[in-house]
């Protein structure tokens, strides 16, 4: 089968060609082999229409223009044949400039000429039946093939006349390779196999042809159904849910399992259908892949190799095919929809679809895709704390235990004079000066304003390339000792480092000294992270304890034993503008409200003014262990994201005190590690950006989410 702009090109009975025109909607016959039509395929330019057919005993290349003008004058149509008892062919497809057509027969791949008939040249290597072969647009002398021997080849093609090849791949899977195709935008190659899965590699020039990802087609296609029926049960309605996301996942005795081969591998207009829609649901830059196989036709977003929608061809009461052995679609949509062509695999029947991936891409997805801003989630808090980011009794209680620890340490000491007093000024009560502005800073409002401006100065350009260029190298001590964590201070001026030898070291952002050497933990610090006025760090380590140290000196202002902590500490930072602290510990999360005193009492130099109060525990669900934690500092916001040892993201609302969304696997393994876009003082971002974050795992690579789709 083969589908261009506006024709569609299927063998009838066998050896005759019927080109269909969607347009007018007549059929051109056309005759000229002898054996069973195996292999058909358009030309890449519209004018004219090239069309080859290949069977076993030849090849023909025909022009649908000259062709229809024969028909009209009461002539047999005629095409060029370039190719004879060539084999088998499976496949055939033109190059980019309509110039030659790649043969498929066999074993080989043979070159041959649109103009005569020619063998410019013959490729081989392949160990089984070459099923697929593609050629590079942006280069037009490569060609990929993919074989049933499992493998795929890339060849360097001089003048069509001598072929060299530059990569051969190892063996993939147990089942064919039968799909193949190029993805331009992105330099990748996308292959299928009759199993079910696919294949991702890179075609840019250093890759040296790494995979980039596979995908399971069952495996998302039951996840797209699970998150489906899942969307259906919160809202109380079914109604658009698909047939086969409806049925129960244990298989009844007796049944057998399918298979979802690969048949197809063809570019989607997605954002072409969405061009006249309110709310488009990804971002401009993404790339959409129709996947057709033998139950359905799927969408693919390759941003994050998510399942975009799913149309099963037993949902569709008028077609009477339930299972497709061949299909094919226009690359370009028109109207907002595509052709598909299908063909059952156990009767003489084919049936041509008009697919509209807007409306299917909408039914399915709006019961779980957040439609506008307001009822999506967003990292940067909408109010102010006192406003909305906890209830009202624990604000007041928290002020209210601050302010009378302050007015009762004041009040019942007595006053005692160590040095000389110029002027008493003790004749009043003292006031309370807590929550009120310090205007006495002349100096350090002068450095503050220099150095303000010496930050603006260094405004980075969003659109420069990222600091890819190599500094400086040094070691932190004198025997190898693993660095467990690193982080650097808000203004990019001070890195904290924490070890493995219990310490935790602060250098210099250009890595010359050694400011400051943090010692007195019994394990390794896992986390060490700084407040917003980086005045002080906070630590946690293997030994179940959290400090707080102060930059300036070498004693923690703040200490919490084991006794808090039934787990290890895995990770701790501040929060809401040094606000509180959170950690995480097993399998829950812990804010902590605090407040650090660093003034010295001869007479009670033991005992520590610092104070700590837990505010609340928020666990996660379903999981051993947090194994990474995040949330934002530099701004006010409400989000915390957590990632637990079952492979899941749970995102919390501090604002509400509960769990908002769960994101199930999100990678093959336990997330170690999430990133938030946290701001910057050097560069100036729209307030979108800060809803993006990246979370990797071990052997998982990294990936890009968005926290208002959730994806």
């Amino acid at each position: 089968l083969a589908c261009s702009h506006q024709h569609c090109a299927f063998p009838l009975n066998g050896k005759e060609l019927c080109i269909w025109n969607t347009v007018s909607a007549q059929p051109l016959h056309l005759s000229g082999h002898q054996y069973s039509i195996s292999a058909l395929s358009f030309g890449s330019k519209i004018n004219p229409v090239l069309v080859c057919s290949a069977s076993r005993e030849r090849v023909i290349v025909w022009n649908l223009d000259e062709c229809t003008q024969k028909v009209q004058e009461g002539l047999t149509p005629r095409g060029i044949v370039i190719g004879t008892l060539l084999g088998v062919v499976l496949h055939v497809r033109f190059s980019p400039d309509d110039e030659q057509v790649a043969v498929c027969a066999g074993n080989q791949i043979y070159m041959l000429s649109t103009k005569n008939e020619a063998i410019l040249a013959k490729l081989d290597g392949h160990l089984a039946p070459v099923t697929a072969a593609e050629f590079c647009t942006w280069e037009k002398s490569m060609l990929i093939s993919v074989s049933e021997d499992r493998t795929f080849k890339a060849r360097k093609v001089w003048d069509y006349f001598a072929g060299k090849l530059i990569y051969q791949s190892g063996i993939l899977t147990a089942f064919p390779l039968i799909s193949l195709t190029i993805d331009e935008e992105n330099k990748q190659i996308i292959t299928g196999c009759a199993e079910g899965r696919l294949w991702i590699f890179s075609l840019i020039s250093d890759h040296n042809y790494r995979c980039i990802t596979q995908i399971n087609l069952k495996k998302e296609q039951e996840k797209f159904c699970n998150k489906m029926q899942k969307s259906g049960k919160e809202i109380g309605e079914g109604q658009n849910t698909s047939k086969l996301c409806k049925t129960n996942n244990v298989r009844p005795e007796g049944s057998v399992e399918t298979s979802l081969p690969i048949l197809l591998i063809e570019h989607c207009d997605f954002l072409v259908c969405f061009h006249k829609e309110e709310n488009i649901y990804s971002a401009m830059n993404t790339s959409y892949f129709w996947i057709g196989s033998s139950t359905g036709l799927f969408i693919i977003n390759l941003a994050n190799f998510e399942l975009e929608a799913f149309l099963s061809y037993k949902d569709n009461s008028d077609l009477s095919i339930r299972f497709a052995g061949s299909c094919a679609l226009t690359r370009k949509a028109v109207n907002g929809k595509v052709l598909c062509l299908i063909t059952s695999m156990f009767e003489d029947m084919i049936a041509l679809l008009e697919v509209n991936p807007a409306a299917l891409v909408r039914i399915q997805q709006s019961d779980f895709l957040p439609r506008g801003n307001e009822n999506s989630l967003s990292v940067i808090a909408r109010y102010r704390i006192t406003k909305c980011f906890f209830p009202l009794n624990w604000i007041m209680h928290l002020l209210n235990y601050f302010t009378v620890g302050v007015k009762s340490m004041v009040k019942d000491q007595p006053l005692v004079f160590h040095n000389k007093i110029k002027s008493s000024g003790y004749t009043t009560a003292p006031r309370m000066t807590m929550f009120s502005p310090n205007n006495n800073l002349k100096k350090n409002e002068g450095s503050e304003w220099k150095s303000s401006c010496k930050r603006k100065n260094k405004e980075y350009p969003l659109e420069s390339d990222p600091p890819i260029k190599y500094e400086k190298e040094i070691s932190v001590t004198c025997k190898p000792t693993p660095i467990c964590c690193i982080q650097y201070s808000g203004d990019g001026e001070m890195l904290a480092c924490g070890l493995a030898d219990k310490t935790v070291l602060i250098f210099n952002s250009n890595l010359t000294d050694t400011c400051n050497v943090f010692a007195g933990h019994d394990g390794a610090v896992n986390s060490v992270g700084w407040s917003h006025d980086k005045k002080w760090l906070v630590s946690a380590s293997e030994d179940r304890t959290l400090r707080v140290w102060s930059v300036c000196y070498n004693e923690p202002a703040l200490i919490l034993g084991k006794e808090k902590f039934p787990k290890t500490v895995r990770f701790a930072q501040f929060y809401f503008i040094d606000a509180f602290i959170l950690l995480c510990c097993g399998a829950e999360f812990h804010l902590l409200s605090f407040h650090l005193d660093t003034t010295k009492d001869d007479l009670k130099r033991y005992k520590k003014r610092s104070v700590c109060k837990l505010v609340q525990k928020f666990p996660m669900a379903s999981t051993v262990e947090i194994t990474s934690l995040s949330a934002v500092n530099d701004f006010y916001s409400y989000i915390v994201l957590t990632a637990g040892s079952n492979r899941a993201l749970e995102v919390f609302d501090l604002n509400a005190g509960c769990s908002t969304a769960v994101i199930p696997d999100v990678h093959t393994r336990s997330v170690h590690q999430i990133c938030q876009n946290k701001g910057s003082s050097f560069s100036t971002q729209q307030s979108e950006a800060y809803n993006l974050f990246m979370t990797t795992a071990a052997g998982d690579g990294i990936k890009l989410w968005d926290l208002r789709t959730l994806r």
